[in-house]
């Protein structure tokens, strides 16, 4: 007696893919998140009158524990202008903003060293301020 075999047919579930496809939009949504800084604590410093910045590429950070932070990352003040130079490499005139951000009880011996470090990378310099409103 012979036995007859049934072929089964392999298919790929496209039911699968609209999960997968969501699964992947998760996770480079969490991956363009990863250079945020606004989980590091710092209080900017005041001024009478401030103007909008629009956006720069490049964020330095130093926060209330005196720690620098580039995009997000604690770096070391030694370690600044290479890897802001770097992320400067292809920008023209006027397209190198970086950002700085002190908290306002930031000892010179910590932003100056960043100050110049921005500098050496051929960054244009922005400093953060908070508008000081007037008390009645």
């Amino acid at each position: 007696m012979k036995c007859v075999r049934k072929t089964v047919k392999a298919d790929v579930p496209s039911v699968a893919m609209g999960d997968i496809a969501f699964l992947l939009l998760i996770f480079f949504v969490i991956l363009a998140r990863a250079e945020d800084d606004s989980h590091l604590k710092w209080q900017p410093a005041n001024i009478p009158k401030v103007e909008n910045l629009g956006n720069s590429e490049v964020s330095v950070l130093i926060n209330d524990d005196h720690k620098v932070f580039l995009n997000g990352a604690q770096i070391g003040i030694d370690q600044l202008s290479a890897l802001i130079s770097k992320r400067l490499e292809n920008k023209g005139t006027g397209a190198r903003k970086v950002r700085l951000k002190a908290h306002d009880t930031a000892p010179a011996s910590i932003f100056e060293p960043v100050i110049e470090a921005i500098s050496a990378a051929g960054g244009e310099l922005e400093h953060v301020l908070e508008e000081t409103l007037e008390q009645k």
